[in-house]
C-alpha cells in the first residue's frame, strides 16, 4: 500500500497536520454514458470532520459518494481513502467505510436481528448476535428485535440501517439522504446519532436537501453544481442566504 505522502498527493497534506486524512481527491471525475457527471473534483477530508454535500438534482452529489465508497471507479483523476489509492485495495479499504443509502439495504422478511447478524456475518465480525444486540440496543430497537422489518415505520427502519452501517465499527460513515421521509423525533434521533459519530472521531459525509438542518448540523459545506465543487466552507462562515444561491445558480 502506498502511502499519502510518497504518491500521488504531494500537498495534500502538510508536515504540520497531524489529523489523519481520511480522503485524498485530486481532478476526479466520473462520465457516464458520455454525460459528464463530476470533473476536477479536489478534496481533502480529515478524521472526525462532519460535512454536508449540497446540490441540486443531477449535480453530481450522490456519484460522489459512491466513489467515495468504492461503489464505482474514477473516469478521471486520482482517489486516496485512508492513505492507500482507491482502486487498488478498495475490500480493504471497504471494511472501514460505513454506506447509508437511499435504499436501505435490509432484507425486509428477515427480522431486525437476523439482518445484522447476516451484515455481521459479512463482516467476519467475532460474536456476530452479541454485536447486532449491542447496535439494536444502541438504537432503540431490542424490543423488536425478532419482528420482521416490512412491519417497521421508515424511522424504525433508517435506525436499523444505521445500525447495520455502523456494525464494523467504520472510520468513515456515508449517508445519502438519511432524513428523508423522517417524522420530526426520528429526526432528531438520526441527528444526535450522527453527532455521537463524530464526537467519537469518525468521519460523516452527509448528503441532504434540507439546507437549514444541514447549517445546523454539520462542520463544513460542500456545495457541487455542474458535477465540481462550487463551495467548500465552514459552516460558521456561511448564511443560508448564500448556499442558496450557490445551490441555485446556473
Amino acid at each position: 500500500m502506498t502511502a499519502l505522502a510518497a504518491n500521488p498527493f504531494p500537498t495534500i497534506q502538510a508536515a504540520e497536520e497531524t489529523t489523519p486524512l481520511v480522503v485524498g481527491a485530486r481532478g476526479l471525475g466520473k462520465t457516464v454514458d458520455r454525460r459528464i457527471v463530476l470533473h476536477d473534483v479536489n478534496l481533502r477530508i480529515r478524521a472526525g470532520e462532519y460535512i454536508a454535500i449540497l446540490g441540486t438534482n443531477g449535480a453530481g452529489k450522490t456519484t460522489l459518494l459512491k466513489l467515495l465508497a468504492t461503489l464505482t471507479t474514477p473516469t478521471t483523476g486520482q482517489l486516496q481513502l485512508f492513505g492507500n489509492d482507491a482502486m487498488r485495495t478498495p475490500s480493504a479499504i471497504r471494511r472501514r467505510i460505513g454506506l447509508i443509502d437511499h435504499q436501505l439495504l435490509l432484507y425486509r422478511d428477515l427480522s431486525a436481528i437476523e439482518n445484522l447478524e447476516f451484515y455481521a456475518g459479512l463482516y467476519g465480525l467475532d460474536e456476530p448476535t452479541k454485536r447486532a444486540e449491542e447496535m439494536l440496543h444502541r438504537f432503540n430497537l431490542l424490543d423488536r428485535a425478532d419482528d420482521p422489518v416490512k412491519s417497521f415505520s421508515r424511522g424504525m427502519s433508517q435506525r436499523l440501517a444505521i445500525g447495520r452501517a455502523l456494525l464494523h465499527d467504520p472510520d468513515l460513515i456515508l449517508a445519502d439522504e438519511p432524513f428523508a421521509g423522517l417524522d420530526a423525533p426520528s429526526s432528531e434521533f438520526l441527528e444526535n446519532a450522527f453527532q455521537q459519530i463524530v464526537t467519537a472521531g469518525k468521519t460523516v459525509v452527509l448528503v441532504n436537501h434540507d439546507i437549514e438542518q444541514t447549517l445546523r448540523l454539520v462542520d463544513r459545506v460542500i456545495v457541487l453544481r455542474g458535477g465540481t465543487i462550487a463551495l467548500d466552507q465552514p459552516t460558521h462562515r456561511l448564511y443560508l442566504e448564500e448556499i442558496l444561491a450557490e445551490v441555485k445558480a446556473l
